[in-house]
């Protein structure tokens, strides 16, 4: 079982009001400005939608509302990050019934732990739970669980496990990862700032962050990858990167959401315990956005 996933499927913000409510209007109308910029699938509630901080109800309303809205135009994924593994797998059992297409795997949220014996009865056991398709999300640096090429080759056997997100911030896995276990997966990069490495060391699919607020250079930049036009590709990066290393910041959240905002998409608002920007942080992050969107490349017509 390996559905085609490949191209971007950018990580989407749970939009919210100013007190912390869902507002799913501008979720929604958000979902329509990067379905016309051309991505292949989206992903709603990972880290960059707040899925931690979101009521369990909440997560079910966001899907309920995103599915029907989606209607199969592209894949619907959700983040999977609860702390047990019992509710993980009753979250991907409704979510099957919800008509999702798939999920986002994270390890389990409620503490790290350096044996992989125990990420691999989570990420087996949720998986069993479900028939349909999931990416493993294998984000060291943030939770502490490394799933490595060798562990993803013992998860092969999991036949729903269709792709991964390679965020442990070495590149050189992409390259382990082919050589350990071929074409078993469809391979996503989930660093913003590493994407034309990962791109050019052979990726099948990007899960964008910054992607979301500039969402037709976000496109136009990975389908040159995809023809191995390298030095147009270099270029649109180079103004790129700046807005790129705000997705690999501990406040991604925030900074992504104020550069969404300053792109007129949405709003900057977060849940707590997460704050919006303030000070001296929030003026030099308002100078990144505000250069790259004085800067922003001059684009070809889309056919």
């Amino acid at each position: 079982m390996k559905p085609h996933w490949q191209g971007v499927f950018p990580a989407i913000t749970t939009q919210l009001n100013k007190d912390g409510s869902l507002d799913l209007d501008a979720t929604i109308t958000h979902v329509e400005v990067l379905l016309a910029s051309g991505v292949t699938g989206l992903i709603f509630l990972g880290s960059l939608g707040e899925n931690q901080s979101l009521l369990a109800e909440e997560k079910r309303e966001v899907m309920n509302r995103m599915v029907k809205h989606v209607s199969g135009r592209v894949p619907v994924l959700s983040g999977v990050a609860e702390s047990s593994v019992a509710e993980a797998c009753r979250y991907v059992r409704e979510g099957e019934v919800m008509g999702m297409d798939g999920f986002m795997l994270m390890p389990p949220m409620v503490y790290k732990s350096p044996d992989p014996r125990e990420s691999l009865h989570h990420f087996r056991t949720v998986a069993r739970a479900t028939g349909l398709p999931i990416m493993i999300y294998n984000n060291p640096l943030s939770y502490g669980h490394d799933v490595t090429p060798e562990l993803f080759a013992e998860l092969a056997g999991q036949k729903n496990i269709v792709a991964l997100k390679e965020s442990s911030g070495n590149p050189r896995r992409i390259t382990d990862l082919h050589n350990r276990v071929g074409g078993r997966y469809a391979i996503f990069t989930g660093v913003d700032d590493l994407v034309l490495e990962s791109s050019i060391l052979g990726i099948d699919g990007w899960v964008a962050g910054t992607g979301i607020a500039f969402p037709e250079e976000n496109q136009h930049f990975w389908e040159l990858t995809r023809r191995g036009e390298w030095v147009q590709a270099r270029e649109i990066y180079r103004w790129f990167t700046p807005l790129l290393h705000l997705d690999t910041h501990p406040k991604f959240v925030q900074y992504l959401k104020l550069a969404v905002q300053e792109c007129g998409l949405g709003r900057e608002w977060v849940r707590a315990p997460r704050l919006p920007l303030v000070g001296p942080e929030r003026k030099a992050v308002l100078q990144i956005i505000r250069d790259g969107i004085r800067n922003r490349p001059k684009l070809p017509r889309r056919k």
